[in-house]
């Protein structure tokens, strides 16, 4: 193996862990209620879905887009890291 196939492996690799995140972070966009989003005050429902579904089928779609493929890795990590948590933390009375 050369040193331009171990690259290829270890990009290949991370692209699929970074897709994995994205498609973690839609389907857990999906688990909270619209009541949720607006009680941590964070943005609805509706836009965090459709954000994070749309990144995860464009990341699909597009694989040799890097600006793409970034814009909506950050936006998955946005909502794991600040939205996610924010809703967690939400107790039902």
């Amino acid at each position: 193996m050369n040193v331009f196939e171990v690259q290829f492996w270890i990009v290949s690799l991370v692209n699929v862990v970074l897709l994995a995140v994205k498609f973690f972070a839609f389907g857990s966009s999906l688990t909270f209620s619209k009541e949720s989003y607006e009680a941590a005050g964070k943005l609805t429902k509706p836009t965090w879905t459709i954000l994070l579904g749309l990144g995860a089928v464009l990341s699909i779609i597009s694989i040799g887009s890097f600006l793409i493929s970034l814009i909506f890795t950050v936006a998955a990590f946005v909502y794991l890291a600040d939205v996610r948590p924010a809703m967690k933390g939400l107790r039902r009375r």
